[in-house]
């Protein structure tokens, strides 16, 4: 992903979405979708959601979204252990 994205705040979005299946609707089934989209808004998420519920026979049940935190500055961290083997 380019800089200038994610200056624009574009992340990598993550969409878990249970659906349930449309021959046994007692059962659900996962689909993972992962895109860069625009935080916090989600058009892309909320385009391929309105394309699901349009073409698609498996009626959603939820959808859980992580997204990736905005970028920052490196950060260093010292280790508070250190182990050896052999």
């Amino acid at each position: 992903m380019s800089l200038a994205l994610q200056l624009k705040d574009y992340r990598l979005t993550t969409a878990e979405i249970l659906y349930r299946m449309p021959d046994h609707p007692d059962l659900l089934q996962t689909y993972i979708w992962q895109e860069i989209d625009l935080a916090p808004e989600f058009p892309a998420l909320r385009r391929f959601l309105r394309f699901w519920r349009r073409e698609l026979e498996g009626a959603l049940h939820s959808v859980r979204v992580a997204s990736g935190g905005p970028i920052r500055p490196p950060t260093w961290r010292h280790a508070s252990h250190l182990l050896e083997l052999h």
